[in-house]
């Protein structure tokens, strides 16, 4: 019996070792015709690599170069007398170039291409190669920035270098060499095609000198400098949305007037009287020079710095897929807004309250407290950032998203329970300046209102 069962034992091992040998003949005769087999069994990533999608990878690339931006724009000396022209395309370009270097990696959503007026379609990824998309929106921002700020000082120039450098050596040790080129590359590819087609809008061209019209209630130049207009033709320049002109352009402003009990009148006065309070409101004071910053552009930059707070705040509820789609429309409603602004300031070419408020008042040394910007009055300028603003942030991250601005500039700031109580604080401010009257600062908002409700109705980010 005993040996019976030694006899068993050996078989089975017998056959054992003829089912390995012919397994190890199998596989090295697969290596030997498809080295590729090979490859994938050691090196899995090389080839087809791990798929991961955006919303896998943090908005820390986001935050950093949007630190990056609010470190150069905030200096003077790196701006030209054009900032208002150049602020809002630089910042629309930087939001639809990142949105469109990682929504490939985003499946719900589709890219822009035929939505955006005479936007290039975007290059195809590698079907099932992997993407690491924090590289490439690195690459995508740093790509831009070099394009843009091409006059900012060396040290600037070193510092964008540093941080794309920076983040680039952490990526790297996260994938391997094959996919981290090819993601750096797409972003690179995505970053040249946004940057074309940006400077085909209309900003660089030629336009014949601007010859104020002259006439009772409109626009002369103001003190202290009485400059020439400035961005005269930005608002004929290409909108981002096809069509959103006719519903961005604000109503008429109540008719100029000299009468005491007329609304234009009332208007002007409550400028004179708002710009007073500020003799005896040290708060109020506060509030204007916060929300003035430093230089033309300012109020875009403290906007972008409380995305920059809240994605920070957010954490991994913000991941880099949000933080792109967030910058996106901030650029997308930024610039179109600005660009009806412009086109209603010099259509309506209201007078500015200092000129009123000197001439017909008979304040003749009256100044606002700020000095008045070198165009028509209504709308303001600042209001459509602000309420554009609060606007993309309310529907990213809440109506009642309650948040302070504490670091998002050199001055202390302010703690709101919404978006959009920042906007009505920020855009007041303009009155209480007195370089605008409540109608031209409610025009403004009503503006970036109407832009941000015609891309939620009629750009579809989701396929």
């Amino acid at each position: 019996m005993k040996h019976s069962k030694d006899l068993s034992i050996l078989s089975v091992l017998f056959l054992c070792c003829i089912l390995l040998v012919v397994s190890c003949k199998k596989e090295i005769n697969e290596k030997q015709h498809n080295p590729i087999v090979t490859e994938l069994k050691s090196f899995p990533i090389k080839v087809h690599g791990h798929l991961k999608q955006t919303n896998t990878f943090s908005s820390e690339v986001v935050i950093k170069w949007l630190d990056m931006q609010n470190r150069i724009l905030l200096q003077p000396v790196e701006l030209n007398s054009s900032a208002e022209v150049f602020i809002p395309r630089f910042y629309s370009a930087l939001g639809i170039a990142l949105y469109e270097s990682v929504v490939p990696g985003m499946p719900g959503y589709q890219s822009l291409y035929g939505q955006l007026i005479n936007m290039p379609a975007m290059p195809s990824v590698v079907p099932g190669s992997a993407y690491h998309w924090a590289a490439t929106a690195n690459a995508t921002l740093a790509s831009l920035y070099k394009k843009f700020l091409i006059n900012i000082s060396a040290a600037n120039k070193l510092a964008i270098d540093s941080l794309e450098n920076a983040l680039n050596a952490g990526y790297m040790v996260e994938v391997d060499a094959l996919t981290f080129q090819r993601s750096s590359d797409y972003g690179k590819n995505v970053a040249q095609l946004i940057f074309d087609w940006s400077q085909t809008d209309g900003a660089l061209n030629m336009y014949p000198p601007y010859v104020p019209p002259v006439g009772p209630g409109l626009w002369v130049p103001t003190p202290t400098g009485f400059s020439p207009a400035r961005g005269v033709h930005f608002g004929d320049i290409r909108t981002n949305m096809p069509g959103v002109l006719n519903q961005n352009f604000p109503p008429a402003p109540v008719p100029y007037s000299t009468n005491s009990f007329s609304a234009f009148y009332i208007n002007m006065r409550e400028v004179y009287d708002a710009r007073q309070s500020l003799i005896v409101s040290p708060a109020l004071t506060a509030q204007v020079n916060y929300w003035r910053g430093t230089q033309g552009g300012s109020g875009y930059i403290l906007w972008y710095n409380i995305l920059r707070k809240v994605l920070t705040e957010q954490g991994n509820q913000a991941m880099l897929d949000k933080a792109a789609l967030a910058y996106c429309k901030m650029g997308i409603v930024h610039k179109d807004a600005a660009i009806a602004l412009v086109k209603a300031k010099f259509f309506y070419n209201e007078l500015a309250p200092v000129t009123y408020i000197r001439s017909l008042l008979g304040f003749s040394t009256w100044n606002s407290f700020i000095p008045t910007p070198s165009q028509p009055t209504y709308p303001e300028i600042h209001s459509p950032q602000f309420a554009s603003s609060a606007a993309v942030l309310s529907n990213m991250f809440g109506y009642n998203y309650s948040f302070n601005t504490n670091g998002i500039s050199y001055l202390p700031g302010y703690s709101f329970n919404s978006f959009e109580e920042a906007n009505q604080h920020g855009s007041i401010s303009r009155l209480y300046s007195g370089i605008a009257n409540r109608q031209a600062v409610n025009a403004g908002m009503w503006i970036g209102n109407k832009t941000v409700e015609y891309m939620n109705n009629h750009i579809k980010f989701l396929k």
